[in-house]
């Protein structure tokens, strides 16, 4: 099986348990299938660590209360998307950035765990970093992933990428909202079709990790702006995009901004929907 279509369907609970046995006592049945509440943050934190220990040789994973805990899935396949830009390779000579890695670190386990990529991988909160760099250490992978603090709130590149360094790809999911109050609404409505009242998301998130001032708009934006500077030492920059309709005001930027090609590279996981938006100011 392709590896991008290993999330595919329903989990493999009993394959999952018995990586996990803790994973156990969150299974519940609905619609006569095994599933667990994803309204729990602990059965959802739980359910992370089986499918990392399980799918990805990960023996050691946690994140602190209230940083962002990833859907597994979708960040499986944004790293099989990008992979597609380095035509797949699979070794460590394919140097990848992560922009935001969050406590979670779950690109770069992910994209070395599936394809042998070594990472870079930034934050701008330093319990963040410290604990990013702590699964690490757990996994005996500090050769393969360095976790760097990115000191200046208003950079991403600038202090991050050396003067010698190249990468083949950055990644990034950027914080979606425009402020605290749009990130608020966000998590009431996802609360609502969740049919359930709650005040903080399931997956949790701290300030940063949910919203910038200017939203995804502000921050692809400035990416954008930033990435030229370091055009010839990356061969491709990436981001997640939410909104499909900023795509072209992306394209702008993007032409002022001299990029030689640009790619929205589409994604489905079930019923959801999403894209990576890809540039390049190389030749091809």
């Amino acid at each position: 099986m392709h590896p991008r279509n290993r999330h595919q369907g329903r989990y493999d609970f009993k394959l999952l348990i018995k990586a996990l046995p803790e994973l156990s006592r969150f299974i519940i049945t609905k619609f006569g299938n095994e599933t667990i509440d994803f309204t729990d943050p602990h059965a959802v934190k739980t359910l992370n660590r089986a499918l990392l220990m399980s799918m990805y040789g990960i023996s050691y994973w946690d994140i602190p209360d209230q940083f962002l805990c990833p859907p597994i899935p979708g960040r499986a396949d944004y790293i099989h998307t990008v992979a597609d830009l380095v035509k797949g390779k699979r070794d460590s000579s394919v140097r990848v950035l992560d922009i935001g890695t969050g406590a979670n670190c779950i690109y770069p386990l992910i994209g070395n765990a599936e394809y042998s990529w070594r990472f870079v991988a930034t934050d701008i909160d330093q319990e963040a970093v410290k604990n990013s760099q702590q699964i690490v250490a757990k996994n005996n992978l500090s050769d393969q992933i360095e976790i760097r603090f990115q000191g200046d709130q208003k950079k991403i590149f600038d202090g991050i990428i050396r003067p010698d360094e190249k990468f083949h790809l950055t990644m990034c999911n950027p914080p979606f909202h425009g402020s605290p109050e749009e990130a608020r609404l966000g998590t009431e409505r996802k609360w609502k079709n969740l049919g359930k009242k709650g005040k903080a998301l399931n997956f949790g998130g701290k300030g940063h990790e949910l919203w910038c001032p200017g939203g995804e708009l502000a921050f692809v934006t400035s990416m954008i702006r930033e990435s030229k500077t370091f055009g010839n030492q990356c061969q491709w920059f990436t981001s997640l995009v939410s909104k499909e309709e900023y795509l072209k005001d992306f394209g702008k930027i993007l032409k002022e901004n001299d990029a030689r090609e640009s790619r929205v590279l589409k994604m489905e996981q079930g019923q959801k929907k999403s894209r990576v938006l890809a540039w390049t100011f190389q030749k091809p």
